[in-house]
């Protein structure tokens, strides 16, 4: 069916502005987001210097409404469909508009900067900052985007105050997303992502600059390991189903990363029910983090929200300085 020209590309309806906040604020550490809209759901991507790529899933069934129109002819082969409209847009102004109701709550965090989600843990039940009882009443939210060139129009509405932002939009940069071979996996664990989220927080005590993960098919199975100038600390993880729900590893697996990349999804594992922990046979880290959230649909319940977090490990060389750099400060004192 041909599109009506007079209607928006992608229209969506959200009952809640605050919810799709806190989960573009898990890609937060990146200024510009590339967004790519589909039928089934739109998708946000931050990357670093080509070392760290994140990106947030938002699913058609997590909005009220959701209308998608494309300029396949019914008659178009799937090979002559138009590949879905991509650009780029400032995340710090997306996230900026979606809080213009809760700048009170949600601006200002008192102490630690995830002190935010931690409230939120203590007053839900099953660690889900997402529940209508937290959000409460968090705004009409309304997403529209025209066609290449439009801005991304979101209105906002709350207790009879409403207002319209128009966002520019930027012709997205030439990249690729850092490769992962579901078919060459080297390890894959399913956690809660509160375990995740406190053995990091523990390790960075230290002020680590490497984070070194270890699994093996035997004891102890699987360990994080930080280091830095400040020394050295390890957290491991038994083989218990309260602690890893599952856990495959053919052989013995090491690789090292760098600590501050793995430490920029601190949001997500703070947000997160679980969190899907999987290397490849390069060393590639994903970190899947499931997210539970309200769905637009009346009476359909709880809905699944996915932020996914690639990181490319450290090279010899990289290792290898930073051991030097260790030893000659050793030699040193």
């Amino acid at each position: 069916m041909a599109r009506d020209l007079n209607a928006p590309l992608f229209t969506a309806v959200s009952s809640s502005a605050r919810q799709l906040f806190l989960l573009l604020r898990c890609i937060s550490f990146a200024s510009k987001a590339h967004v790519r809209v589909s039928p089934e759901n739109i998708r946000f991507s931050v990357e670093e210097t080509s070392v760290l790529e994140a990106f947030v899933f938002l699913s058609k069934s997590i909005f009220t409404t959701y209308t998608y129109q494309d300029d396949t002819s019914e008659h178009d082969l799937p090979e002559d469909a138009p590949p879905p409209p991509t650009f780029q847009i400032s995340l710090p102004a997306l996230l900026e508009t979606l809080q213009i109701f809760t700048l009170g709550d949600l601006s200002k965090p008192s102490g630690d900067p995830y002190d935010t989600f931690a409230a939120h843990r203590l007053n839900r039940q099953a660690n889900q900052p997402f529940s209508s009882t937290v959000l409460g009443t968090s705004g009409l939210c309304r997403l529209s985007y025209d066609g290449p060139g439009c801005p991304l129009s979101i209105h906002l509405s709350e207790a009879g105050v409403s207002t319209t932002c128009d966002l520019t939009t930027y012709e997205p940069e030439s990249s690729s997303d850092i490769p992962f071979d579901r078919d060459a996996m080297a390890l894959k664990t399913i956690m809660r992502a509160t375990h995740l989220a406190d053995a990091i927080a523990e390790l960075a005590s230290a002020n680590p600059t490497t984070l070194t993960l270890l699994a093996s098919p035997r004891a102890p199975f699987l360990s994080l390991s930080a280091s830095g100038p400040l020394g050295s600390a390890t957290v491991e993880f038994a083989r218990d189903p309260q602690l890893l729900e599952t856990f495959q590893c053919p052989q013995r697996f090491s690789q090292s990363y760098s600590f501050a990349l793995v430490k920029a999804a601190q949001r997500a594992m703070g947000s997160a029910n679980k969190v899907s922990l999987r290397t490849d046979e390069q060393g590639v880290l994903s970190l899947q983090f499931l997210i539970e959230v309200e769905t637009g649909q009346a009476g359909a319940g709880e809905g699944i929200g996915f932020v996914d977090f690639r990181i490319v490990p450290l090279v010899g060389d990289e290792n290898d300085t930073e051991d030097g750099e260790r030893a000659d400060s050793t030699d040193d004192d």
